[in-house]
């Protein structure tokens, strides 16, 4: 035995490197779902167990207006520096921690009508921070008119095969002149989950909401009002997708806003086309929905919106979908630190131990 080291003793070195993995630092996630969203997840619950190659994985979630952070370039070891608030969960009273995350997983938004939180955004882009959606996309997707216009570009690519709702852009209510047919929808700048958004009847109704616009510094858009059977959408994490449609059964146009029953459907090869199409914006979306309608006058789906990161999953189907995430989250971890699994395979699918 005391020769061993001289014949590369495997049992010795298997011990050496378990013991070597043991020591090491675990890689933590940053997971940006804040306690106090209807949907939030337990995601410290939803990665436990999960190592990669003997590393564990530690998970700290909070909100975008929980913590503070600082960024450094690429030749500092400390690249990112997060400051976590004391932070209320479930009436437990979580500590402050300051942590440098190796990546970060985003759930909510970052920017709405009421808050902007780009400031944080621009700290993990500014170290490289990998994320799920990238940063890159969810700076994108801080900006409605900016998704429109790329979508406009994947429209005028492919026509009819992405068949997406006409819309008109409006600097300022002084350039509003709508030449489409009523009733119609306006939307004011980046507004999420039906806010901001009014139907109008007819042009008078158009020149009401334009004096309302006056007074604001926002931008704003209009669209036909599509009256439909049903609402699309089409859910795409990774390389997982599903779909399904959205009746309301309160009567309220924006079903998104009013109770409604879902029913999941097939994915054709239309919804995955859209998908697909959408997953391409921005240098690549990892987790997004389509939103589409039902058109009753002419029988086809249009495409109204996609949504980034933060789209709400179906109940039912929460668990499932979150897991999917998660496994999302691990891939592109072990891709950013240079781990690969032995077989070729994605860390998603391997054992709890990351093996």
């Amino acid at each position: 035995r005391t020769m061993d080291w001289l014949f590369n003793n495997k049992s010795d070195n298997k011990r050496q490197t378990k013991s070597h993995t043991s020591q090491l630092k675990p890689f933590i996630v940053l997971a940006i779902d804040s306690f106090k969203g209807r949907q939030h997840a337990d995601w410290e619950k939803i990665f436990e167990g999960k190592e990669i190659k003997g590393r564990k994985i530690k998970v700290v979630q909070c909100g975008w207006d929980d913590f503070t952070s600082s960024a450094e370039g690429p030749y500092t070891s400390n690249r990112c520096i997060i400051n976590v608030r004391q932070r209320l969960r479930e009436n437990k009273i979580l500590k402050r921690e300051t942590i440098k995350p190796n990546i970060v997983l985003v759930r909510n938004q970052c920017r709405g009508m009421t808050f902007d939180n780009r400031n944080n955004l621009f700290a993990l882009m500014y170290a490289g921070i990998p994320c799920v959606n990238s940063a890159t996309a969810i700076w994108n997707f801080t900006e409605k008119a900016v998704i429109q216009s790329s979508l406009n570009s994947l429209a005028s690519l492919h026509g009819e095969k992405f068949r997406l709702i006409k819309q008109s852009y409006f600097a300022s209510h002084r350039e509003m002149f709508y030449g489409f047919k009523f009733p119609a929808v306006v939307k004011m700048g980046t507004a999420h989950a039906g806010g901001g958004k009014m139907k109008l009847r007819d042009h008078k109704d158009f020149e009401d909401f334009r004096s309302v616009l006056s007074v604001t510094k926002m931008y704003c858009t209009a669209e036909p009002f599509l009256k439909g059977k049903y609402d699309v959408r089409v859910q795409k994490i990774g390389s997982h997708y599903r779909a399904f449609k959205r009746v309301s059964i309160s009567g309220n146009w924006k079903t998104q806003t009013g109770s409604s029953r879902h029913e999941i459907i097939d994915v054709t090869e239309e919804y995955k086309f859209w998908a697909d199409e959408a997953a391409k914006l921005f240098g690549g979306v990892d987790i997004l929905t389509v939103d589409a309608i039902h058109d009753e006058k002419d029988g086809k789906e249009h495409i109204l919106e996609v949504n980034g990161t933060a789209s709400g999953l179906l109940g039912e189907f929460r668990e499932e979908d979150n897991d999917h995430i998660r496994d999302l989250v691990l891939d592109k971890l072990a891709t950013s630190t240079g781990h690969v699994a032995e077989d070729g395979k994605k860390f998603s699918v391997l054992d709890e131990k990351g093996h």
